[in-house]
């Protein structure tokens, strides 16, 4: 290796908001992350629904029933092939 041009690779702990400590090497001091393997869905099997920013009730409050189901009254009436050659 070079001198001088690699970057200080040392332990570092890397700490989950679960509550999960991971001690590895690192270039980067101590870290704090958000989701880990001992809590992400993917590993654990678990499922989940993340609202994270409650965009469902953001959404429904910005546009209130518009991306609902049409009204039935806006309908046309499907007209038969017979009913078209009785009105030539």
């Amino acid at each position: 290796m070079k001198v001088d041009i690699h970057p200080d690779y040392n332990e570092t702990v890397i700490q989950c908001t679960c509550g999960n400590v991971i001690q590895t090497r690192s270039t980067k001091p101590n870290m704090h992350i958000g989701i880990c393997s001992a809590c992400h869905p993917f590993f654990t099997g678990e499922q989940r629904f993340v609202d994270t920013a409650g965009r469902v009730d953001k959404f429904s409050k910005r546009y209130g029933d518009a991306g609902g189901a049409k009204k039935e009254g806006g309908k046309r009436k499907k007209r038969k092939l017979s009913d078209l050659m009785g009105e030539a």
